[in-house]
């Protein structure tokens, strides 16, 4: 049986505060191929790691992440020691041995993400193949197709795996990355005989991990990468 690459959400979530520098390193430390994290742009421009469109959940502060700096965000805690951290702060944690599996989250991200993808690949060695960029959003998707088409995109879905594989097709994605409950043995072998890797979330109970293996997906997307 191929590899199923072991993907942790937002790091190690099951274990660590989710989109941290010691989730990520918790995933790490468990074995994970790869990590997935969201995106957005402060108000200074900065891409910064964090999966709400505000800070209000999972920090000690509120407002908008648009609307904050850079050093603003920086001064939040998370369980009251974490920074919320920078792209470039995870990239350089992860380095050159695993999958970094950006979601776009926030508006108006492409552009930033592609230019710091290629920085990393042309001044540090990354290979495309470091980094998958993911959305539920067309128009982020559409966006980054356009600017690098070099870029592998994963096509986000928690409702259709039809609808991916039709926004897959649009805007020649690498993978779709359905929700586990979306899958069947069908649909998987058909998203694979179109050419596409299929990355499944959010898989944290032993009996649907083992399930989804069964439909032999490419990457099982976990809070808990030891169950992999």
């Amino acid at each position: 049986m191929k590899k199923i690459l072991n993907i942790g959400h937002r790091g190690a979530k099951g274990h660590e505060p989710e989109n941290t520098l010691p989730s990520f390193q918790k995933a790490f430390d468990l074995h994970a191929d790869g990590i997935e994290l969201d995106v957005h742009i402060c108000k200074t421009g900065e891409l910064v790691v964090i999966h709400d469109f505000t800070a209000d959940r999972t920090t000690n502060g509120s407002g908008a992440i648009s609307e904050l700096t850079l050093s603003e965000i920086k001064a939040l805690r998370i369980n009251g020691h974490i920074e919320v951290p920078t792209l470039e702060e995870v990239i350089e944690l992860a380095g050159k041995n695993c999958l970094i599996n950006i979601e776009l989250k926030g508006r108006h991200t492409a552009k930033p993400v592609s230019h710091l993808i290629e920085k990393y690949i042309l001044e540090n060695d990354y290979s495309c193949e470091n980094f998958i960029v993911s959305s539920f959003q067309r128009e982020e998707l559409e966006m980054m197709h356009i600017i690098n088409p070099k870029i592998h995109l994963g096509v986000l879905s928690q409702a259709s795996v039809a609808q991916a594989l039709e926004w897959a097709t649009a805007f020649s994605a690498k993978a779709i990355h359905p929700h586990f409950s979306l899958l069947t043995e069908e649909n998987v072998q058909q998203a694979q005989k179109q050419g596409f890797k299929v990355y499944t979330w959010t898989v944290n109970e032993i009996e649907d991990i083992e399930r989804v293996k069964t439909y032999n997906v490419d990457g099982i997307i976990t809070d808990f990468p030891e169950k992999i």
